[in-house]
């Protein structure tokens, strides 16, 4: 077997490995499961998540992705717990301890710290007669047959578990607080995620320039204002309404029509059934409309106000895309 089939071969054999123990995972939720759900759900306090070694980096990724969903948590490192960090657990917070074999000396030392505290204790552990098991209020099987590693030693599988239980939990907290995409942006301003839930046509009209010409403005009058505002494109107006969109694209069409523009005005060359957007639509819902007409300039309107235009390169240089 050539090097090539050989690494193929064994990434396939890992990727089966934790695909089958993950599928496994669902036969091992019982009720432990879903209380340890509402207790966090009604708890008055945060989520601390402590762990040692990889299981401490998967507590990690699973504090990230509660907080992100609207459940505060907290990482605690079982190792810190012990030498000072304690008191980052408060009287209403519930504990979840993450240990694949669930008798390390860290957690042996810390779970009684914990249950002094009259905390809720959840044991996310592999092996359900451990220490950690036995003093858990509730326990959430994370049991593996083998690691992906060939010694099975190195975690691997066992970590890939505590991972996607974890991120049952999150989603079913944020299903039962009826956690929303809105609710999501505001926890993920920055970024083009963000963006996406958060941007609107308004917040990107406003920083343009706002090109616009009367009906009756000559061609050079029109192209001018399409030059000086660098959006490819300008309103036409009539008594303060649209009515009219020019673009780069119609100058072209009326230089390749025409062989004497002179006397031509706005009405003349303008395109009467422009595409507009509400300002306070989603600055995504302007790429889709783009993408969908193959455009690349859309009015923004607040009711019959003319507010600007928005761009197809706003819109990249914004991340939507």
């Amino acid at each position: 077997m050539s090097n090539h089939k050989a690494i193929l071969a064994i990434a396939k054999k890992t990727i089966e490995i934790e695909a089958e123990a993950i599928y496994h995972l669902s036969s091992l939720l019982n009720d432990d499961f879903s209380k340890a759900v509402e207790c966090i759900r009604t708890c008055k306090g945060r989520v601390i998540i402590s762990g040692i070694g990889k299981s401490a980096l998967i507590a990690s990724k699973i504090v990230a992705t509660l907080n992100s969903t609207g459940t505060p948590s907290i990482f605690m490192h079982a190792g810190d717990a012990i030498h000072g960090d304690l008191g980052t657990v408060q009287e209403d917070d519930v504990v979840i301890c993450i240990s694949k074999s669930g008798n390390t000396p860290e957690i042996k030392m810390l779970v009684p710290l914990i249950k002094s505290g009259n905390n809720k204790l959840i044991g996310m552990t592999g092996n359900i007669d451990s220490f950690l098991a036995t003093q858990a209020d509730y326990i959430l099987n994370t049991y593996v047959e083998k690691e992906a590693c060939p010694n099975n030693l190195a975690p691997t599988t066992s970590t890939t578990a505590q991972l996607v239980i974890g991120d049952a939990l999150a989603i079913c907290l944020l299903e039962l607080k009826g956690f929303s995409s809105k609710d999501f942006a505001k926890y993920h301003p920055g970024g083009a995620l963000g963006k996406k839930l958060y941007l609107r046509v308004g917040d990107i009209a406003s920083k343009n320039q706002v090109p616009k010409v009367d009906i009756k403005s000559d061609v050079k009058s029109v192209i001018v204002e399409i030059s000086e505002k660098m959006l490819g494109a300008t309103a036409v107006m009539e008594n303060n309404k649209i009515v009219g969109i020019v673009t780069d694209g119609d100058i072209r069409r009326m230089l390749n029509k025409f062989d004497n523009i002179y006397g031509l005005t706005a009405k003349d060359i303008m395109s009467s059934t422009p595409k507009t957007i509400a300002v306070d639509h989603l600055a995504v819902k302007a790429l889709e409309l783009m993408q969908a007409k193959g455009i690349s300039q859309l009015l923004a309107v607040d009711g019959d106000n003319y507010k600007g235009i928005v761009h197809l390169h706003n819109l990249i240089n914004e991340g939507i895309i």
